[in-house]
């Protein structure tokens, strides 16, 4: 086929593993708190080391289809999808037709799992003949605001055009912006932070709706399974991307303004431009043109505009050029092609001409030009849109009465990834019930951490040190003592009253150290909801906040420990959970002391660790603190239950010693 780009893009092949420069940021950087430079900085540096990987998956063709299976299986779980769901009956139902022009359109709804409805708008030739098989496209709606009628209405041009040009096209809601209205914007906005903790992103609900439409087009007797292709612009591009790579049944993959990259996305602030639909969960530490990849080398054209500030030529051009040089692995360099238009984040008459184009030349072999792109395309005003067809006439649930009662899509958040249900071990099946459990933490909940987390760095200015590259943490010595170390570890909370915390924990003896860690009192940083950049950014690099501060926990409990005394390390509320963690990730620590630690990581005031529901709960990792000594204050009777409980499998009963809360019991 012959190029079809607007701009042509040269790149030399050290362009590929270039360091990402200065690049387009987005928006002016946050200094208005004392660890804002220090926080930024910090997350500038692992984009860059995580970005830097991708050069280790292209050595050969050998190399990338070796390591391309554990991929897969890290793909999908990143997205909250493995083990994969069961394929369950798509009950799908057609509630009503409609005759165009050359075309029909079905109004049509299927349920990807029980209870999550996807409502879609299929559009067909109006006349096929008996036995021919079409080929289809997934069109995978961007963020467009239509209100009841579903997103899905307002791109009915393109609907119409490839049913017109003899394609089965299925243009599908999304779940935030369809007929059953939900939310994309859980950490963006909402606060439900909890997200991370269950490995819930509405990435992967996207992307498992696409891929049971897929199974819903081939099932079709009017559809070719063998000429599949997927397409959509911005939230649509995302999606496009999230389906082709996990679906290989897909073979033409048109994103439009759907990537860019970690030196983008985190050192340039553009994640502030976008909601949470657009992202994975990195808990495998991936550079991102990885996900983009696993389509290869299948067909995929890279479309973008030149003056979009939330997908910006620099990532572009890197992304691409990754792409190019895996295509060029597998002898498949005019299977990849690039495409970029002048102008802003939006659909012209350039891109959809090139993307018609390029989905003809691979699903119909005809690379001829295409010349009536236009047609039918909405007209006016953005808030007096007029369409080919009446929106509401699209609607697949006609009233609010028609919507199913036992729709999940509104509460899906809760119900998508499994939470553990981890039993007790039965008495002598301690040791390997905990060391099972940790491992996994290890793996997707703690995958940032050291094996060994090191010893913290003292600094010269005292009080101050250095837990790793970068980040400092605040250590104050309030009283002295010989019998052992105990680290009050501060929470968030400016107003926390830590000397009434010292006071009730304290023995004769303890010599007592308050520690900050990071985003704590003097290293605090800038937040706003939205976009929560911080919190947001950490995650794309596999990791939370709060997995940072035990980080510096670990770090610090291991600095004191070189006095020559036993550390325990202590916290009430949030902090009691990341004295848990850490001591439960360093041996060095000799117990834990947790005053009204919230009972899941379910609570709002609940640390965030990627995952970590997938695996266990507080209670749980509270147990295996055993044989250990833990002192536990104020904490949930049925919970305390499950920790004795696990206590007295590893033979430690008697260092466990439960005290009610200093108000009474919770």
């Amino acid at each position: 086929m012959q190029p079809m780009r607007v701009i042509v893009l040269l790149f030399v092949v050290g362009a590929l593993i270039a360091s990402s420069g200065s690049g387009q940021e987005y928006g002016t950087p946050d200094r208005e708190q004392p660890g804002d430079e220090m926080i930024q900085q910090h997350l500038r540096r692992e984009a860059e080391r995580i970005h830097q990987k991708f050069a280790g998956d292209i050595e050969s063709p050998e190399t990338w289809e070796r390591l391309r299976p554990a991929y897969k299986q890290e793909y999908l779980h990143m997205l909250g999808l493995w083990p994969m769901p069961e394929k369950t009956p798509l009950r799908a139902t057609v509630t009503g037709t409609l005759e165009g022009d050359g075309y029909t359109v079905e109004m049509l709804h299927y349920q990807s799992m029980p209870g999550l409805y996807v409502t879609g708008n299929l559009y067909r030739p109006s006349q096929v003949p008996a036995g021919q098989r079409l080929p289809a496209v997934l069109y995978v709606c961007g963020h467009s605001f239509c209100g009841r009628n579903g997103n899905k209405t307002a791109y009915q041009s393109h609907g119409i055009w490839f049913a017109r040009h003899g394609y089965v096209c299925l243009v599908l809601d999304t779940l935030q912006l369809g007929e059953i209205a939900a939310i994309h914007h859980g950490t963006y906005r909402e606060g439900r932070w909890w997200w991370h903790s269950r490995g819930y992103t509405s990435a992967g609900v996207e992307c498992l709706n696409g891929i049971r439409g897929i199974d819903y087009l081939i099932a079709r007797p009017d559809v070719d399974p063998q000429r599949i292709a997927v397409t959509g612009i911005s939230g649509g591009g995302a999606a496009t991307f999230w389906i082709a790579a996990a679906d290989e049944r897909v073979k033409v993959a048109v994103p439009v303004s759907g990537m860019a990259d970690l030196p983008s996305y985190v050192s340039n602030r553009v994640i502030n431009g976008h909601c949470d639909c657009m992202f994975l969960y990195n808990t495998f530490q991936w550079p991102w043109a990885r996900i983009a990849a696993l389509i290869a080398p299948r067909a995929m054209l890279f479309a973008n505009s030149d003056a979009d500030p939330i997908f910006p030529m620099d990532a572009n051009e890197r992304v691409i050029n990754r792409l190019e040089r895996l295509y060029s692995l597998y002898g498949a360099s005019d299977f990849v092609d690039a495409f970029v238009s002048i102008g802003g984040h939006a659909y012209r008459q350039d891109i959809r001409q090139a993307a018609y184009r390029f989905i003809n030349t691979h699903l119909k072999n005809d690379p001829r030009v295409v010349d009536d792109s236009e047609v039918d395309i909405p007209t006016g005003p953005r808030n007096q849109r007029e369409y080919a067809i009446d929106q509401e006439k699209l609607r697949v649930f006609p009233t609010d009465s028609d919507i199913p009662a036992d729709e999940l899509n509104t509460t899906i958040d809760r119900h998508f990834v499994p939470m553990a249900r981890v039993e007790p071990p039965q008495k002598g099946h301690y040791d390997a019930w905990r060391t099972a459990i940790l491992a996994e933490l290890r793996r997707v909940s703690f995958g940032s951490l050291s094996e060994r987390v090191p010893p913290a760095r003292p600094e010269p200015t005292g009080q101050w040190f250095a837990s790793e590259e970068g980040i400092k943490v605040h250590l104050e010595r309030i009283a002295e003592g010989s019998a052992r170390v105990v680290m009050v570890v501060r929470n968030s909370d400016p107003n926390e009253d830590v000397s009434t915390l010292v006071r009730r924990i304290g023995k004769p003896g303890d010599r007592v150290y308050v520690c900050s860690p990071r985003g704590v009192d003097r290293t605090r940083w800038t937040q706003k909801n939205p976009p929560n950049y911080v919190e947001r950014s950490h995650v794309l690099l596999g990791r939370t906040v709060d997995t940072g501060r035990v980080w510096d926990i670990i770090a610090t409990a291991r600095a004191l420990r070189k006095q020559g005394l036993p550390v325990h390390v202590a916290g009430q509320g949030p902090a009691a959970v990341l004295a848990v963690y850490a001591a439960l990730l360093e041996p060095e620590i000799a117990g834990a002391i947790a005053v009204n630690p919230p009972t899941s990581h379910m609570d709002a005031d609940a640390p965030q660790f990627l995952n970590v529901l997938r695996v266990c709960d507080v209670p749980d990792a509270l147990g295996m603190l055993a044989p250990r000594p833990l002192t536990l204050e104020g904490f949930d009777n049925e919970a305390l239950r499950k920790v004795a409980q696990i206590y007295a499998s590893a033979d430690a009963s008697e260092r466990l010693v439960a005290l009610p809360d200093a108000d009474g019991p919770r």
